[in-house]
């Protein structure tokens, strides 16, 4: 046969290779371009910004962005509401929008503000420029928005003052709205506000301050004060009001045998009657005061309060009130009665009536839900948990679609000219704005990125809630196992505890200091440091992940020992401290549901569950998305007594 041989197109492959590397090296010289002429424009060195080399750049706005901000307020209104229609799908729009609101209020170009504007800004400064504008067009809707940020116990920005002065000026901000604001300031502690406030009454008021004075020596002289303060008795409700809110949080059954004796003969308005009584029945039941609870229980329902039904329900299951239970449960709104946590103590309580029948009912409706009691449920009636998994699927024209989407295509290069938190302002922005679909898309965009903090909070702007594999995304997989292992401590429980700290964001900071996945405050990351014989990290250190992953599973390591192993207990410690942990075993009910309700903190509270729950899901999405094998609790944790047993330290 004759021989057959192939040509290699070597000059086209030749080409395209070039072309290809021409193209690579263009776009990082346009990145380059852009990222210079972004610290250029932040620094108003116009001169040093190349615009013909950025012109065609995706990040171009964010120039214009800082070149249009710098002529404020010199920039027409027309100039800034195109900028703002140009750049409507970037936070670019809302930003501008924001700076020429605060720079045409603090000029008084005020006709330019109201064109600029949509609606109420956010802020109190931007607005009190907003509602200082509506003053000549729109009064009623100025003085309502005025009032309203009048109405406060502390000190406005200095961008409220000519709002305020107008309104006083003509008449809508009156002596009873002064002494409001007095009485609020006095509730808050503000004593320099409160002499300055008094200062602007008459002498029609003088009896107010002088009961004022007393009840500041004495909240008891409640009763002893005249019941009509000021005018007309135009001040009796806000003073009342704050010094029963002073009294009830200093001796609650005191402050409530005053309210007995006070209420009916006091003339004053249903907001601060209601405002007095919520005041008096969540103090008392959070302290719970016996001798207060017929009061309460009297109250609450023309109350009609969802959080203090809640409350009373908690006191009835301390007390093992079983009636009580289900009798207040009946009065919680249809959407919060339908939920897991009050489905499961409805069949608890009907279990310990002997009502079988309608306890097995509550438990399955509970254990159809995916939660800490949805679990417990589940794990009462021997069934798997119900994880209510849905569908990641994205096909591939909506992967195309979403690729090109310009926010999508911003997020990208400005996370590659070293701009990330510019970026995730574009991806979040976008995320919330979005269809249905489009945030699918997104999010699977996201995943495939390996953007584990942009792709939860994808799932949580999107309220993407079954979406289980994006809300709990395998990253840090490797150091949860590796420190999971060293320190002894479940892995999935370490997953669970970053899940709900930082939403898998490793660069979270905390407004108390806490920082990283894991919000380790820097100070229990440098003792956690010492017992491991390793140099503190510092508060940049302690960012990088694996350095806080190892820290944070040392520690819940170090709690697990403190609670014989027990992980509601140390769950309960990472969040609110041992030594709270330790009092409320040492008061605590023996089983371990009645344990996690009894937690006085409302956020540690929540945070046992979720933790807990969360660890369910990632062990489940880990063995393949299925819940077989896998439990909650362990029999210990479950059947084991919660009181002061569980403390290593007696």
């Amino acid at each position: 046969m004759p021989s057959t041989s192939f040509r290699i197109p070597w000059k086209p492959l030749l080409t395209a290779a070039l072309m290809g590397l021409t193209a690579a090296g263009q776009a990082q010289a346009d990145d380059r371009a852009m990222r210079d002429a972004l610290q250029a424009a932040r620094s108003h060195d116009w001169q040093a910004i190349d615009r013909a080399a950025i012109n065609d750049h995706v990040l171009a706005g964010y120039v214009d962005y800082h070149r249009l901000k710098a002529r404020l307020p010199g920039a027409t209104a027309s100039e800034v509401q195109a900028f703002i229609e140009q750049h409507a799908d970037s936070p670019l729009a809302g930003w501008l929008r924001g700076q020429a609101i605060t720079a045409y209020g603090e000029a008084g170009r005020y006709p330019s503000l109201l064109a600029v504007a949509d609606g109420e800004p956010r802020g109190t400064e931007r607005q009190c420029h907003y509602y200082t504008a509506l003053l000549g067009s729109d009064p009623a809707t100025a003085a309502e928005g005025g009032r309203a940020l009048w109405r406060v116990g502390h000190s406005q920005p200095d961008a409220c003052n000519a709002l305020f002065n107008t309104l006083r000026a003509r008449g809508e901000i009156g002596p009873e709205q002064v002494w409001e604001r007095l009485t609020l300031a006095w509730q808050a502690g503000e004593s320099g506000m409160v002499d300055y406030l008094g200062r602007q009454l008459g002498d029609d008021w003088s009896g107010a301050r002088a009961a004022l004075a007393r009840l500041e020596a004495d909240f008891s002289a409640i009763t002893r004060i005249p019941a009509c303060i000021g005018p007309d008795c135009r001040g009796s409700g806000a003073l009342f009001a704050a010094a029963m809110h002073g009294y009830t949080r200093a001796d609650s059954a005191a402050a409530l045998e005053a309210w007995r004796s006070l209420a009916p003969r006091l003339v004053i308005d249903d907001a601060h009657r209601n405002a007095i009584e919520r005041d008096l029945a969540f103090y008392s039941l959070v302290r719970d005061i016996d001798r207060n609870r017929d009061w309460v229980d009297g109250v609450l329902p023309r109350l009609d309060d969802p959080e203090l039904t809640e409350l009373r329900i908690r006191v009835a299951l301390a007390d093992r009130d079983w009636p009580g239970v289900l009798a207040w449960a009946d009065r919680l709104p249809a959407e919060d009665a339908g939920d897991a946590r009050w489905q499961y103590w409805r069949a608890r309580a009907l279990e310990q009536l002997g009502d079988d029948a309608g306890a097995q009912a509550a438990y399955a409706k509970a254990a159809s839900q995916r939660s800490f009691f949805g679990f417990a449920a589940a794990d009462h009636l021997g069934q798997p948990y119900a994880l209510n998994r849905a569908s990641t699927s994205v096909d591939e024209a909506s992967r195309r679609e979403i690729a090109a989407l310009p926010a999508v295509r911003r997020t990208e290069a400005l996370l590659r000219i070293g701009e990330p938190g510019l970026a995730s302002s574009e991806w979040y922005a976008a995320a919330a704005r979005v269809t249905s679909d489009q945030a699918m898309a997104m999010a699977d965009y996201a995943a495939r990125q390996h953007w584990p903090a942009r792709l939860v909070q994808t799932t949580i702007a999107a309220q993407l809630w079954d979406a289980l594999e994006w809300r709990f995304p395998e990253a840090y997989r490797a150091d949860f196992l590796r420190w999971g292992n060293v320190n002894d401590v479940d892995p999935y429980l370490l997953m669970g505890i970053a899940r709900r700290e930082s939403a898998y964001n490793p660069e979270a900071l905390s407004p108390a200091g806490a920082r990283g996945l894991m919000q380790l405050m820097p100070g229990t990351a440098r003792q956690v440091s010492q017992r491991l014989g390793l140099a503190d990290p510092g508060r940049f250190g302690i960012l990088d992940p694996s350095t806080n992953i190892r820290l944070g599973s040392a520690y819940i390591g170090e709690m697990l020992e403190r609670y014989r192993g027990n992980r509601l207990a140390a769950t309960a410690a990472y969040n609110a401290g041992p030594q709270r942990v330790d009092r409320w075993l040492r008061h605590a009910p023996e089983q371990f549901d009645l344990f996690v309700e009894s937690i006085p903190f409302r956020e540690t509270r929540n945070y046992v569950q979720a933790v807990l729950a969360y660890r369910v899901i990632f062990e489940s999405l880990a063995k393949g998305g299925s819940a077989s094998g896998v439990s909650m609790l362990t029999d210990a944790e479950r059947s084991g007594e919660y009181n002061g047993s569980l403390l290593a330290r007696n």
